[in-house]
């Protein structure tokens, strides 16, 4: 081959490299279409607002998370997206269902269990993949389990079962509970007690809160005689998730006792007091663009998102029955932020995740505490373990 020749040869050959670039870039991206439905729920009226439930709360984690999913998703080809739909407290949540599963078959659910069930049985969604990033209600992971719905918020005993692994590891052993008014507040409280009882803490004598007057100018006088007639305890447990009174009892027992519960010591999904294993590289992206901190429900959509494209990368597929396996096999893991991977229990889709144990200017630890094993994977303590859940929908 003379100079010339070769010159040309090499020439076809720059023409080749470059158009091969050109040539991936026209091949169609995967579209991955989500949906996050909102389920707007009256909230109950409180003593104090100073904590005001953010407008953003949880699809803000959303947001996030769908940016780190298409910086990943322009190098693979794929092609995110999130469409939000808003239902008022009394609009036609079937039809809104309806409508974000014709959009899209992923679909991050925000309201109370009854309104995920709703969309979870809908015959539009039975090829769907669902995300629970609200409700922590028992049902769903047990005898209500849905196999089309998956949990990325946890569960609400595996928050009280974490709470009282570190009451063991502190050996606080004796309990006193003041349980609030609501239903909320029963539920709660029966999950404070199935764990206590798990861990073998005794619950010395509880009480129910029966003030209905406003205590912000009356806290120092009433609730100290309050507190008074419960039985000696190490550690006085609060039921008050709505937020209510809590805040009151801090501070101010007959005796001087911590509080845990839902005020004082507690568990959470995440807090902004999270910092370790790049936490704060999440915290500060966030914060940055909501101009508030990161809440569990926050936390939760972002795990959602997270997860959806972490198995979109792995799979190269968008089909929700390819990506649920996946997310259920024993390949899935996801990085969380929280010293160890996020994966999904196989018997009712409950993500797996340490619960982070704080007060309200520190994090205490990370639950599971060392010394609580289990046979298949430690933070299966928490929460509700196969031999417990009644779910059968993820056998069939």
């Amino acid at each position: 081959m003379n100079r010339y020749n070769r010159a040309a040869g090499l020439c076809a050959a720059l023409v080749l490299c470059v158009a091969a670039p050109a040539m991936a870039q026209q091949k169609p991206a995967l579209a991955v279409p989500m949906v996050y439905l909102r389920q707007q729920v009256p909230q109950p009226p409180v003593l104090s607002n100073l904590d005001p439930i953010p407008a953003d709360l949880g699809f803000a984690g959303a947001q996030i998370a769908l940016k780190d999913n298409q910086t990943t998703g322009a190098f693979m080809g794929q092609e995110f997206s999130l469409t939000v739909i808003e239902v008022p407290p009394e609009g036609d949540l079937t039809q809104a269902a309806r409508t974000a599963l014709a959009e899209a078959q992923l679909v991050l659910l925000e309201g109370e269990a009854e309104d995920l069930l709703t969309v979870a049985d809908l015959p539009e969604a039975k090829g769907a993949l669902l995300f629970n990033t609200s409700s922590g209600d028992e049902a769903l992971r047990s005898e209500g389990c849905r196999a089309n719905l998956l949990h990325t918020i946890p569960e609400t005993a595996a928050r009280t079962d974490a709470l009282m692994q570190v009451l063991v590891a502190r050996q606080w052993a004796d309990l006193a509970m003041i349980v609030g008014p609501t239903a909320r507040d029963s539920v709660y409280a029966d999950h404070l007690r199935r764990s206590a009882a798990k861990f073998g803490l005794t619950l010395a004598g509880e009480t129910p809160w029966t003030f209905d007057t406003d205590l912000r100018d009356s806290t120092m006088d009433e609730v100290p005689r309050f507190t008074q007639s419960l039985p000696d305890h190490d550690v006085l447990l609060v039921a008050d998730p709505t937020d209510d009174f809590g805040r009151y009892v801090l501070h101010n027992t007959w005796l001087p006792r911590p509080v845990a519960g839902s005020h004082g010591l507690h568990g959470e999904a995440w807090a902004s007091v999270i910092e370790a294993w790049g936490a704060v590289q999440l915290q500060n992206r966030f914060e940055a663009a909501t101009g508030r901190p990161m809440r569990s429900e926050d936390y939760a959509a972002w795990a959602a998102i997270r997860a959806i494209g972490e198995a979109v990368t792995r799979t190269s597929s968008a089909d929700p029955a390819i990506l649920r396996a996946y997310m259920l096999s024993d390949a899935f893991q996801l990085d969380g932020f929280k010293g160890r991977a996020l994966t999904f229990r196989t018997w009712n889709g409950q993500m797996r995740q340490p619960i982070a144990v704080v007060n309200d200017r520190a994090l205490v630890t990370l639950a599971p505490l060392p010394g609580f094993l289990h046979q298949r994977n430690e933070t299966d303590s928490l929460g509700l373990d196969a031999p417990e859940s009644r779910c059968t929908a993820f056998k069939e």
